[in-house]
């Protein structure tokens, strides 16, 4: 770190979505999701739960128009930096950690095209929830209906908060 940067430290646009970040994870981790769910607890499950409570995140703030644009933008980026640590955690070298990330990255793009749409009604939630979060494995009928019914009241409850209470982390329960 130069002497300029600490004697001028520039201020993390991030920092205030931190909170709704933290909070997204911490949903995406909620032992339920797993163990009512049928979501596999694993690398990949605990990313696609992720993936899916930040799509459904981002969705909302698409509802804000120009004013959830930024908050959208920053958001993810704290997506980006949180992807980046936990592959290098798991020892992914320097090298394939950019590729890896850019996978990652276009997953939560098509996730949130296929949740979008079934949450429009224009496809079945049930169909793009097992393309997603069980990558074409999907457990037994009541798993999915318990995930697919707790996504649709996530979704109706995240529509119905507001923003300010979301970017402070208060992301309502399900």
């Amino acid at each position: 770190m130069s002497i300029l940067s600490r004697l001028f430290p520039d201020r993390d646009q991030r920092a205030p979505y931190r909170p709704l970040y933290d909070a997204v994870v911490a949903e995406a981790r909620t032992p339920i999701w797993y163990l009512d769910g049928g979501v596999p607890d694993t690398v990949d499950g605990r990313f696609d739960m992720v993936a899916l409570v930040l799509a459904l995140v981002l969705i909302r703030l698409e509802g804000e128009d120009e004013a959830g644009r930024l908050p959208s933008t920053l958001l993810t980026e704290l997506f980006v930096d949180d992807m980046d640590g936990q592959l290098r955690q798991i020892g992914v070298g320097d090298v394939v950690v950019g590729k890896h990330v850019g996978r990652m990255m276009s997953a939560l793009g098509g996730r949130i095209t296929a949740y979008r749409a079934a949450l429009a009604g224009d496809a079945p939630l049930a169909d793009a929830l097992g393309r997603n979060l069980w990558r074409g494995e999907a457990p037994a009928g009541a798993a999915i209906t318990f995930v697919e019914n707790r996504v649709r009241a996530l979704h109706a409850a995240l529509a119905a908060t507001p923003a300010a209470a979301l970017y402070a982390g208060k992301l309502p329960t399900p």
